[in-house]
Parts: C-alpha cells; structure tokens; sequence
C-alpha cells in the first residue's frame, strides 16, 4: 500500500464534510489530520502519528497527488475566502496551530502553489510556524541554537 493510501482511506468518508465545514467557516467535526496534514514529530496523539507527514518527500509527494494536493488547495482556498475571520474562529486554538503547521509545511515544498504563502499571511500575518521549520530543516536549527 502506498503511504498516502491512509490519507486516501481516511477521507474517503469525511472529505466532502470538511470543505463544506471550511466553505461555512467554522470546522465543527474531526479530521483535520488527515485532510490539512502537518509533519510527524508536532503531536502526540494517535491520529497525530498515523497521518503525520513523515518529511520533505512525503510533503511533495502529497500535493503532487492528483486527488490529495487538489483536495489540499481546495481546503485552503475555501478558507482564504473567509479574510474577515481569524483562523481561531475558524479553527478553534487548537486547530488553528495545526492549520498553520501545515501551510507552512506545504508553503516550503510547494512555493508554487501561492494559496500556502496567502493563507499564511491572511490568518497569521505571515508567521510561520517555527517547530514545521525546524524539523524541515534540522541543520539550520542546530545553527541557530550556536
């Protein structure tokens, strides 16, 4: 089975429920693992585990996908149309920390996909999130520490 196959199988039942929950601006059930993925090693929960990205390749890997990198951009596009909103409202605290997590993940391996950078900059002001950074990129972390 592929490793995206998970992502496949788990959205199987709930995607059209999630864009519709992001097209109304306000998610109400759960799956956000599975259908805004972030990298593993941010969470600890199981679902965290299961459907953590497991690093650049599996990232790129993903938005290449013809039904996950689609899906993924219609997520993000459903909620940049609600500007006038914070990503809490939308998200919950929670949630909202793990959307950006994924933005800035996907932001990093698909800069040509403007929609990552926009949402960035609409719901966190252009603030990244730095542990996504982090673990994307180890070397320049232990730099900075120096």
């Amino acid at each position: 089975m592929s490793t995206l196959q998970r992502f496949l199988d788990a959205q199987a039942s709930s995607y059209s429920q999630a864009l519709s929950e992001l097209a109304c601006g306000e998610k109400r059930s759960h799956w956000i693992w599975y259908i805004l993925p972030r990298l593993q090693g941010l969470g600890h929960s199981r679902m965290s585990m299961d459907f953590g990205i497991n690093g650049r390749q599996e990232a790129a890997d993903y938005i290449a996908h013809p039904v996950l990198g689609e899906r993924l951009i219609q997520c993000v596009k459903a909620v940049l149309r609600h500007p006038g909103k914070q990503a809490v409202d939308i998200f919950g605290d929670i949630d909202a920390q793990k959307f950006c997590s994924c933005l800035t993940l996907f932001q990093a391996v698909a800069p040509q996909h403007p929609c990552f950078a926009e949402a960035l900059e609409v719901f966190y002001g252009g603030r990244k999130d730095a542990r996504t950074l982090e673990l994307l990129n180890p070397a320049s972390a232990d730099e900075r520490r120096l």
